[in-house]
């Protein structure tokens, strides 16, 4: 990248702010950014950001990044006036950090496509804390020239870059990531409760399957974290983000005549714990869902 790049940043959420911290910080270049909350515009713009107050005035940016809570907000964002698509020109790059519908991925890009906007789907994977350290994991849907041009960008805040393939298929691989996620903390969960009505705790049961075959990344982090805890704090990955998630993988796989039952169980018992007022909580509260069944 050279001097003559200006970046943009649009939603500074959980995940949104660290990242656009570390574009600031690592790049040294212009960083256009707006968000509706004015505390994490605040704090970065004392890092070096410019807050330039709207969705129009980012979109004057060269490359837009932007992390929305959902595709209803990424659509929003896109087509309102003075949206993205309005201010959409020859030669610009927009990259979705969100989770997004596939379809919609899809629309979008070429509708910016039209406009010789390059489109890129970049959904971002781990937890805050990953965020905060620069060591997210991203799955990246775009053309080869594309993906050359937008990695060392994605690199300042993460990791791990992985090129799966033309627009689309990076929100494939991430959707598809947080339904086995999805899965294998259902289990970990449902092996939970079985193992306290049988009098073993939920500690001592994931220390014997950390050490076998049932060791996981999500027995380690969801499992010790916050089943074995019981700890489902506020403002990390909510329940009702991972029912959203999870409902765009039911929605591929019924475009696929797929019946995933696995992923049906787990959107049902996100469901289940969000209607029970558990939506904002750190999303492996489902625990207590299954709890209840048995009792």
């Amino acid at each position: 990248m050279t001097a003559s790049f200006t970046f943009g940043f649009i939603g500074l959420g959980v995940m949104g702010e660290p990242m656009c911290r570390h574009l600031v910080q690592k790049t040294k270049q212009k960083v256009l950014i707006h968000d509706i909350n004015a505390e994490p515009v605040a704090r970065l713009v004392q890092v070096g950001a410019v807050d330039v107050g709207s969705v129009s005035a980012v979109a004057k940016a060269d490359i837009v990044f932007i992390s929305m809570p959902s595709g209803e907000h990424l659509k929003k964002i896109c087509e309102m006036p003075g949206g993205l698509l309005e201010s959409a020109r020859a030669g610009q790059t927009i990259v979705d950090l969100s989770t997004s519908p596939l379809k919609l991925t899809r629309e979008l890009a070429g509708r910016f496509t039209v406009k010789g906007t390059d489109y890129a789907d970049a959904p971002v994977a781990r937890t805050r804390a990953a965020a905060e350290a620069g060591t997210l994991a991203i799955s990246v849907g775009a053309t080869p020239e594309v993906f050359t041009r937008i990695e060392p960008l994605l690199r300042c805040f993460a990791s791990e870059v992985t090129h799966c393939g033309e627009v689309g298929s990076g929100q494939v691989v991430k959707i598809l990531n947080n339904m086995v996620v999805v899965g294998t903390v259902t289990a970990l969960c449902e092996a939970a409760a079985i193992a306290e009505s049988a009098g073993v705790s939920t500690k001592t049961l994931f220390d014997a399957l950390s050490k076998g075959s049932a060791d996981s990344f999500a027995l380690r982090n969801h499992g010790y974290k916050a089943v074995a805890a019981r700890e489902f704090p506020e403002r990390v990955f909510s329940t009702d983000y991972m029912q959203k998630d999870i409902s765009y993988a039911l929605d591929m796989a019924r475009d696929a005549g797929i019946d995933a039952k696995e992923a049906a169980l787990g959107a049902s018992l996100l469901t289940e714990a969000s209607r029970s007022g558990f939506g904002a909580n750190y999303w492996p509260v489902i625990v207590k869902i299954i709890e209840r069944s048995s009792k």
